[in-house]
């Protein structure tokens, strides 16, 4: 049976062992010991310190002995039972003989020091500065300040948490864990700051029960026992120093530890091997250090033997670290020798799934992407992804990252459904500096182009990051072209990445909010492709769709008289009007635009008659393509929004045919302007006669 089944009053013992240890700890202060066992309770004290110190160094972040507040409090109070005990004993029985407090406190009094009091007593001292001044105050000041930096750092913490839930890279059973994880992190150390006084307060107890015992051994020799006063002296000083360094040396132990666990970083090696490899994993550092000493050898008056030895082991080390390293390079794995197999049919869980947005990125880009190496990359995707759900009310689904071992080591390549739709490199050590437009003279380098904004760009070295700045440019640096270059892919892509799962989505979360509107849009009068469709080409002409309540209140009204797409599209935009106005001119009452002129919009519907775009002719597209030309140039010439204002019959055609080519051309129509809104026709579209 484990100890886990054993019970003891209806409690596993388990459940009992640290309140009886703590009982014991305490009953040890009032009732008196035998010797033999002061010396196995001195000799476990000894052995618990040690293996306190082997977990400390075998930790691989603090989180893993969290417990270790409540041991050093533990510890501590053993150790002051202890004195408590022992202080007893030297009182009652020191006139025996320097075996009266038991074999421990006689051996570390006799054979540590060689039975010198005047020496025990330095040593003594030494162990307490050592202890109070250099790693308890060290200890206690590494904890005060991560305490301080951890609980400053939690908000951005759960922020993180929250973002990467979002974003669909965790579940909610994994941001819990990782939630609850920051929130035991900020108790570890704030335990930790309030722990290391157990340790300064356990040094100050020391000396003052040196002192008690020094001076009450001698009174008690003297008056009680007629001992003379050097016998006395003798007698109990040699018990006393035996009893403090018995005690102090596992205090030590304990305080390094605690200096251990606060000053550790969190890694996935233990303490001894990122020692060996961060302290001589490089030949070059032992070369230098073995020359060093070897110079000082060769001076006159230096120690030769040692300094020369010294720099001959470690001359040594440094070749023998080369070699292995290198052998460890050149290398090359075996291939696996796979067993024969008999063949299997193929099924269709065989065929891998395909990615809807994916980024591959070469070897020297993985950093980037990499969460175990800080991601900087993934967090700028997340934050672009949650700013594109805040502005069009579209959720992107999650972006696979990977590595392509295929690709140029600082290449990246972003998939939409399996198909490449943009690539680049990024020239190593490098950073793109961006014109925005008000800059102090130019960069050398090698022309390049933000990606997200097309603003023109110089590559320099991250060196002169500085110098950029100072000159106005804004600079970028990998993670951020990265970010951007995903950014701009998404935003591009926007409707194709609306799939019937992400509208599902969607319209589930209306539903919790405003039970029944979706019932009435579909399945009762659309199917949910019809839905989708509608979305897609909202997204398809940058229209948000985050007030989905005023969408599909509008649907629910016009879908029972028409199913047609562009004429849910059209009556949709105008309920939206106001808001698709604001984000085009910036709340602004007047709303400079581009207008159609008549005899072009006579010539348009003329040639299309009922069948629409497709009867026109390509010399009248190739007309309508230069006139918006014209006209969009002529706007951004005068710092107009490039808004083309039309009537509602034409829009959705207009908005399609000039979207192809003029990508930052808005079509609005008349029905979507607000009334409170005054409209100036700034400049006109007009098809050249004769075109």
């Amino acid at each position: 049976m484990s100890a886990q089944g054993v019970m003891v009053m209806g409690m596993p013992v388990g459940r009992l062992a640290v309140p009886m240890l703590v009982l014991l700890i305490l009953a040890m202060m009032v009732l008196p010991l035998p010797t033999i066992m002061l010396d196995v309770l001195f000799t476990l004290n000894i052995a618990l310190a040690m293996i306190v110190m082997l977990v400390s160094l075998n930790a691989r972040r603090p989180l893993d002995f969290s417990v270790f507040p409540t041991v050093l409090l533990l510890t501590t109070l053993l150790r002051l039972s202890l004195n408590v005990a022992s202080t007893r004993i030297i009182l009652m029985q020191g006139h025996t003989g320097p075996d009266a407090a038991g074999k421990v406190i006689e051996s570390f009094g006799n054979f540590l020091v060689g039975g010198n009091i005047a020496v025990g007593f330095v040593v003594f001292l030494i162990l307490v500065i050592i202890n109070f001044v250099v790693i308890t105050k060290g200890a206690g000041r590494i904890a005060e300040v991560a305490a301080r930096f951890t609980l400053d750092s939690m908000p951005g913490k759960q922020l993180a948490v929250d973002a990467d839930l979002n974003a669909g890279f965790i579940n909610e059973s994994e941001a819990r864990a990782r939630r609850g994880e920051i929130g035991r992190e900020s108790d570890f150390y704030g335990a930790m700051d309030g722990a290391s006084k157990f340790v300064r307060g356990d040094a100050i107890a020391a000396l003052i029960i040196l002192a008690v015992n020094l001076i009450g051994g001698v009174a008690v020799g003297l008056l009680q026992h007629g001992l003379g006063f050097s016998e006395a002296l003798g007698r109990y000083a040699l018990l006393t120093v035996g009893d403090g360094l018995v005690t102090q040396i596992p205090a030590l132990i304990i305080s390094t530890a605690a200096g251990i666990v606060v000053s550790r970083a969190s890694s996935e090696q233990d303490l001894s091997r990122e020692f060996s490899t961060q302290i001589f994993g490089r030949p070059q550092t032992l070369y230098v250090a073995a020359a060093v000493l070897g110079s000082l050898g060769v001076i006159p008056g230096t120690p030769h033997l040692a300094f020369l030895t010294i720099a001959a082991v470690l001359g040594g080390l440094g070749v023998w670290l080369a070699r292995r390293q290198s052998a460890v390079f050149e290398a090359e794995p075996l291939p696996p020798i796979e067993a024969e197999t008999a063949p299997i049919d193929v099924t269709w869980d065989d065929i891998p799934p395909v990615d809807v947005l994916a980024l591959e990125v070469g070897y020297r880009l993985i950093p980037l992407v990499d969460r175990n190496q800080g991601g900087a990359a993934l967090v700028k995707i997340t934050e672009a992804r949650r700013r594109f759900a805040t502005d069009m009310g579209l959720v992107v689904p999650l972006i696979r990252v990977r590595d392509n071992l295929e690709l140029k080591p600082s290449s990246y390549r972003i998939t939409l459904k399996g198909i490449d739709v943009a690539h680049g490199e990024i020239p190593s050590g490098q950073v793109l500096a961006v014109d925005m437009g008000e800059v102090l003279g130019r960069l050398d380098g090698v022309v390049g182009v933000e990606p997200l904004t097309g603003l023109p760009g110089v590559w320099i070295d991250s060196g002169r990051v500085e110098e950029a700045e100072l000159r106005g440019f804004v600079v970028l640096d990998p993670a951020e072209l990265i970010a951007r270059r995903v950014e701009a892919v998404f935003r591009q892509h926007a409707p194709e990445l609306l799939g019937r799962t992400e509208v599902q989505q969607l319209l589930d979360t209306l539903s919790r909010s405003h039970p029944g509107l979706v019932e009435d849009v579909t399945p009762r009068h659309l199917p949910l492709t019809s839905v989708q469709a509608v979305l897609q080409q909202l997204i398809a002409e940058h229209v948000s769709i985050r007030d989905t309540r005023t969408l599909f209140e509008t649907l629910a009204a016009r879908a029972p008289t028409s199913q047609a797409i562009d004429d849910l599209v059209e009556t949709v935009r105008a309920a939206l009007g106001r808001s698709i106005v604001d984000r085009l001119f910036e709340g602004s009452d007047t709303l400079r635009v581009i207008g159609l002129a008549a005899a072009t919009e006579t010539r348009l519907l003329n040639e299309m008659g009922d069948e629409g775009e497709a009867l026109l002719s390509p010399a009248t597209l190739d007309a309508l393509n230069e006139a918006a030309e014209r006209a969009l140039a002529e706007q951004d010439h005068e710092a107009y929004p490039p808004v083309l204002l039309t009537s509602p019959g034409l829009r959705a055609i207009l908005s399609r045919l000039l979207r192809r080519n003029l990508t930052r051309l808005a079509v609005i129509a008349y029905a979507e302007v607000p009334a409170d809104k005054m409209v100036q026709v700034t400049t006109e579209l007009a098809i050249a006669e004769g075109a």
